[in-house]
């Protein structure tokens, strides 16, 4: 008796396919996950202290509290390099 094979089944795979809308960072990222906490609890921060540190000036700068917010999640998940965090912002989706 001659033995039979199924054919493989795959699901379609294509990089180069376009979306019709780009999803939402916010959308990719679980309920609950702890990024969704850091940015939280920093957003409710005052922090008019902080922003005083900064005078007006030649080029734009990076809001500190998202600067905050980036070491304060990079810690929580012990990256304390600026390189790696660097890296983790352009690479992780939580840090973005």
């Amino acid at each position: 008796m001659k033995k039979q094979y199924l054919k493989p089944v795959f699901k379609n795979y294509n990089q180069k396919q376009l979306m019709l809308l780009p999803p939402s960072l916010d959308e990719l990222i679980e309920p609950g996950y702890p990024v969704r906490i850091v940015d939280e609890v920093i957003d409710n921060v005052y922090d008019n202290s902080l922003l005083r540190q900064y005078k007006g000036g030649w080029t734009l700068s990076y809001h500190p509290r998202m600067l905050l917010k980036v070491i304060v999640y990079s810690y929580l998940c012990n990256i304390y390099s600026s390189r790696k965090m660097e890296s983790a912002l352009k690479e992780n989706i939580h840090f973005m």
